[in-house]
């Protein structure tokens, strides 16, 4: 148990909880793609997935203590060293998902950041066309990241920093500003609470489209692997732990959908969100920027005076989100990967894996890494020629491979319970039965959120190459994790 100094307390661990898990760019998507009906699927995800994989997590984290191993450990003391380490190998995928995702948007706020609007979709030029010449650019932040990541630099922690306190601040403008407009507009919304359970976005009026979304929902509350090492830290964590997962689930879903509504403040979907140049890429700027627009025209202010509001408040959006996804860049590049290579055992990997540079760095490993990463890209932004189809199947990409990791930890949880090998100083679930209900309940939600997601495009579209595109990385990597497996260990 943790020292008394050193020991967080209930308020602290909600707190905690809510800045891992809260995400600014979750609210606008949701928005875009459901309207005021994603605070019902927000709700329902809070429900039937937060709560119940928390004190998972939680429980996981109090019985299996390991600095470097984490989720390799849980898996393989509850099923087995295969099993573990397949599951792990995906999860590291998600992040190799998450790094291609990302290097391609992070363009984004980059030019917002000094033109006031997404200038990506007018990068085209030299016999290339926009999205491959984003694809290029994302090769090029890829290995600067990787480059700068290798060299240990000192000063990430800043910008990391600099970036989570930008994206709080937005969450602060969004309510502060959208209040004002409310008084000024005396209570008239831009999008009339009609339709609460129904999307304006026509890709989302179909049943299928509606369940989809429920893998958005689950990835807003992304992240909870994280908790298990917090709970021995935790001031009398039985009863303390618990009780914080509760009501950070509480205050998150009430922040997302005070957000939403928020959004409905200032934004009509038909007039600012319909046009096809808006995608889930450049989302939050373009609703930031009609934010401050609409601020201005409520002051009274010109045209041309609201016009300049708006653009200010989308290059303060793309200042911050830019700050945020280079943060996150030179942490992911390396975290997850030294987590994979130093958590698993030694013998699955060559020599030249598990090598640490002057830095700590596995440097052998991060270029390898990065060679991947920069062939799907390539591969990605030169079979799409849409860059704002290019941008949604990104981030489809990154949604299903970063939640499909938690079936492996949720199939494991009711046997991870059955093995009385394994001290378990917190316990939430007491019953074998309720466990394995619970457990499995979480398991069909995330497998069947994550199956419409994948059939979504195909029957509301016939587009089966966004489908192929959201399968295709769990795929290989899964397939990848086992051949590893197996080829190290006749070895």
């Amino acid at each position: 148990m943790a020292t008394k100094e050193k020991q967080i307390t209930l308020i602290a661990l909600v707190m905690m909880i809510f800045t891992t898990v809260f995400g600014f760019a979750n609210g606008t998507v949701a928005f875009y793609l459901m309207g005021y009906g994603s605070i019902l699927f927000y709700l329902v995800a809070a429900v039937l997935f937060f709560i119940p994989f928390a004190l998972m997590m939680a429980e996981y984290g109090a019985a299996i203590k390991s600095d470097s191993s984490g989720m390799y450990k849980w898996l393989e003391v509850s099923v087995n060293p295969r099993f573990a380490f397949v599951g792990t190998f995906m999860w590291f995928a998600s992040y190799v998902i998450w790094m291609v995702s990302t290097s391609a948007k992070v363009w984004i706020p980059f030019t917002t950041m000094f033109f006031g609007s997404d200038q990506t979709q007018n990068f085209a030029g030299l016999g290339l066309n926009a999205t491959q010449v984003i694809g290029l650019l994302s090769c090029l932040w890829m290995v600067i990241v990787t480059v700068v990541s290798i060299k240990g630099v000192k000063g990430i922690v800043r910008i990391t920093s600099l970036g989570g306190i930008a994206v709080t601040s937005l969450n602060v403008i969004l309510f502060v500003v959208s209040g004002i407009i409310l008084v000024l507009q005396h209570g008239k919304l831009a999008q009339p609470l009609t339709h609460i359970l129904s999307s304006p976005n026509p890709n989302y009026q179909h049943p299928v489209g509606l369940l989809s979304f429920a893998v958005f929902a689950i990835f807003a509350y992304g992240g909870l692997e994280v908790l298990g090492g917090m709970v021995d830290k935790t001031k009398n964590p039985e009863k303390a732990f618990p009780r914080g997962i509760m009501i950070a689930a509480v205050v998150i879903t009430l922040g997302y959908a005070l957000g939403i509504l928020c959004w409905g403040v200032s934004a009509n979907w038909q007039k600012v969100l319909a046009d096809s140049s808006t995608n889930m890429g450049n989302i939050s700027y373009v609703m930031m920027r009609n934010l401050g627009l609409v601020l201005g025209q409520s002051l009274g202010l010109s045209a041309a005076a609201s016009a300049n509001l708006g653009l200010w408040f989308a290059r303060y959006t793309g200042l911050g989100m830019f700050l945020a996804y280079a943060g996150a860049f030179f942490t992911l590049t390396y975290s997850p990967l030294k987590t994979l290579i130093m958590g698993t055992p030694k013998k699955l990997w060559p020599a030249k894996f598990t090598k640490l540079n002057k830095n700590e760095m596995p440097s052998f490993a991060m270029w390898v890494q990065c060679a991947i990463v920069l062939v799907i890209i390539l591969i990605a932004s030169f079979a799409t020629t849409d860059p704002s189809a290019f941008y949604n199947i990104l981030t489809l990409m990154a949604n299903v491979s970063m939640t499909l990791p938690y079936l492996f930890l949720l199939y494991a949880f009711p046997k991870f319970k059955r093995n009385q090998d394994i001290m378990k100083p917190f316990e939430v679930y007491k019953s074998i039965t309720w466990t394995t209900i619970i457990s499995w309940v979480v398991f069909v939600v995330v497998l069947a959120a994550n199956i419409f997601t994948v059939i979504h495009p195909i029957l509301v579209n016939g587009d089966y190459q966004s489908a192929l595109w959201m399968l295709v990385g769990p795929i290989i990597f899964g397939i990848g994790g086992w051949l590893v497996y197996s080829a190290r260990t006749r070895t």
